[in-house]
């Protein structure tokens, strides 16, 4: 059962309307992993970073050894050609995906050169209510590093254990966890990229190659930076996030999240957060 509705695909070059099935039982993506995407959105007439999302894209299949096969300015037009099948106030999900169709050395490895498998899946996602927020709890699963998966890549493979951290967030009462890297430091959430707000300053995790620093995460810290707020990117530990006077999550489905609860911890809505959420979409108006 897919997520949105409305959906439209694009395959073998051209848009089909539905959710029609792209992937046959013996490529390599199907039984050895080798699925990428990236995720854009379309809401309030915009597509932000669209550019920087299918350059992504690209970038996480040769991650894979996966070749890519579409530039992404011909990405993004084949994207804006879909959404013309939208109202232009439709709240859409963006996802361009590759995968290797077949194998080579010892099937496991794609093959070089081989033949790559592309799709793009749109649909209709609402966007949350400004009133949406999310609360946060600690959970035993970690991000991995390089040595053991390709967190520099948006991959597949690495959502079972995002949906690890979810489920026992879930069973403790909580909507996402507060995650920690091999090292016991902060990373991430199980679904996005964090931010810590004390004493006006905003604070985010360094990105240390296990976890992917996001595109909407560093236009948060780009339009914050220049509107005078200092951002800082530094190691931080669980007791920075209890002793914040603001959090607010930042990803591409939602855009910026607010954080009322760290396990037994608070929060309102702060004035910072909020301002997050205004300058991301001033900047989005006046760049489309």
């Amino acid at each position: 059962m897919a997520t949105g509705t409305n959906i439209h695909t694009y395959f073998e070059g051209k848009w089909h309307a539905g959710d029609i099935a792209i992937m046959r039982g013996a490529d390599h993506g199907m039984w050895l992993g080798s699925n990428v995407f990236d995720g854009a959105r379309f809401a309030y007439g915009l597509t932000p970073d669209l550019d920087l999302h299918c350059a992504r894209a690209n970038a996480s299949a040769r991650a894979l050894m996966v070749t890519p096969t579409v530039e992404t300015d011909e990405m993004v037009a084949i994207i804006r050609e879909g959404l013309s099948r939208y109202a232009p106030d439709a709240a859409v999900y963006i996802r361009p995906m590759y995968w290797a169709k077949e194998g080579g050395y010892s099937a496991i490895v794609p093959k070089e050169g081989g033949e790559t498998g592309f799709a793009i899946s749109l649909e209709e996602i609402p966007m949350p209510a400004e009133t949406a927020s999310a609360t946060l709890t600690r959970t035993r699963f970690r991000r991995p590093v390089m040595e053991n998966a390709v967190v520099n890549a948006k991959a597949a493979a690495l959502y079972p254990n995002n949906a690890r951290m979810l489920a026992e967030a879930r069973a403790k009462g909580f909507t996402n966890a507060l995650v920690a890297d091999a090292m016991g430091n902060v990373a991430e959430t199980a679904t996005a990229n964090v931010f810590a707000v004390k004493d006006g300053v905003v604070f985010t995790p360094v990105p240390n190659g296990t976890f992917l620093a996001g595109i909407t995460r560093a236009r948060h810290i780009s339009n914050l930076r220049a509107d005078g707020v200092e951002v800082v990117e530094k190691v931080m530990g669980f007791d920075d996030f209890h002793d914040a006077d603001e959090i607010f999550l930042s990803g591409n489905m939602s855009k910026v999240t607010p954080v009322t609860a760290f396990d037994d911890t608070q929060y309102q809505v702060g004035p910072i957060t909020r301002r997050a959420r205004e300058l991301y979409w001033d900047w989005a108006r006046q760049t489309a």
